[in-house]
């Protein structure tokens, strides 16, 4: 494994962590995806609902475009490799 590899895997795992801590406090996680506007992305809440949201810079917030479908929050756990949390 070369070091970039190896760093690339320890980033993840530390998001990977993260992400679960966030979650387990309460706390929504963004996932950002490059396949989405650079002023998009999506937030995970502790309930397991996913949001397709974008900033507003007027508003210094999210605005929610949708809520993805349960299928939809699952393809994409499922595309960033990420478990789904029971809290």
């Amino acid at each position: 494994m070369t070091a970039t590899t190896e760093l690339e895997r320890l980033g993840t795992n530390a998001v990977k962590r993260l992400r679960i801590s966030k979650l387990r406090h309460g706390n929504p996680f963004m996932i950002n995806s490059k396949s989405l506007p650079s002023n998009q992305c999506y937030l995970e809440f502790p309930d397991g609902r996913i949001l397709l949201v974008t900033y507003s810079s007027e508003s210094r917030d999210f605005v929610t475009l949708r809520e993805l479908t349960s299928e939809e929050g699952s393809s994409l756990r499922s595309r960033f490799d990420l478990e789904r949390i029971s809290i």
